[in-house]
């Protein structure tokens, strides 16, 4: 087991793999966490190699290799103002064929509440999504309002965004494009059943 810091450097090592092709640096561990050492990133490269979760190759800058593939990266709470894929906001990676999707799931977001009961999207399901902010009527889209993350149906009427619950007891959201502040985040692609746990 990693402790709460070794999760996220190791969510963080993931994600620049994701996002630059390459692992970090020492110096890029020191600077996103602010240790005042190299030596405190060192120890808890260290600390994930012996526990499996990394290898290290002696006298490479970038010489850290991930043992596991690393999976879809499960978004958990989003902090206000933050982009979603944040290093912050990844819970831990879990392992699916992304084949089985299509287009292919970007991250997993975990799904609060019951307002897309009726879709089959229930509360503490993973939904997965595709980031991409082209979407059309009567899909199921993950949308960003004024810092909140939903998830809703889309349809667009003229200047107007409507998000459509799939329960009736929850109300349509109507939001003016030239006065609202709405940005798409993605696509949902498919739902991963209540995982426990111990998953992934």
């Amino acid at each position: 087991m990693l402790t709460a810091r070794q999760q996220q450097i190791l969510s963080f090592i993931q994600q620049r793999i994701v996002e630059e092709g390459a692992p970090p640096t020492r110096a890029d561990i020191v600077r996103a966490f602010g240790f005042r050492s190299p030596n405190a990133a060192e120890a808890h490269l260290r600390a994930l190699a012996s526990k499996g979760a990394i290898t290290l190759t002696p006298g490479a800058a970038r010489g850290i290799r991930l043992t596991e593939p690393m999976g879809v990266p499960l978004i958990g709470k989003v902090a206000a103002g933050a982009p979603l894929l944040a290093v912050e906001h990844v819970e831990r990676h879990v392992p699916l064929d992304i084949k089985l999707f299509s287009p292919a799931p970007d991250y997993l977001l975990r799904v609060q509440g019951e307002s897309m009961r009726d879709a089959g999207i229930l509360d503490g399901d993973l939904l997965a999504v595709h980031g991409t902010r082209d979407v059309f009527n009567g899909q199921i889209v993950v949308a960003r309002i004024d810092d909140e993350v939903t998830v809703k149906r889309f349809r667009r009427r003229d200047h107007c965004i409507e998000l459509h619950p799939e329960n009736p007891d929850f109300p349509v959201i109507s939001i003016d494009q030239r006065k609202g502040d709405l940005v798409i985040e993605g696509l949902a692609v498919g739902v991963v059943r209540r995982l426990t746990e111990g998953d992934g």
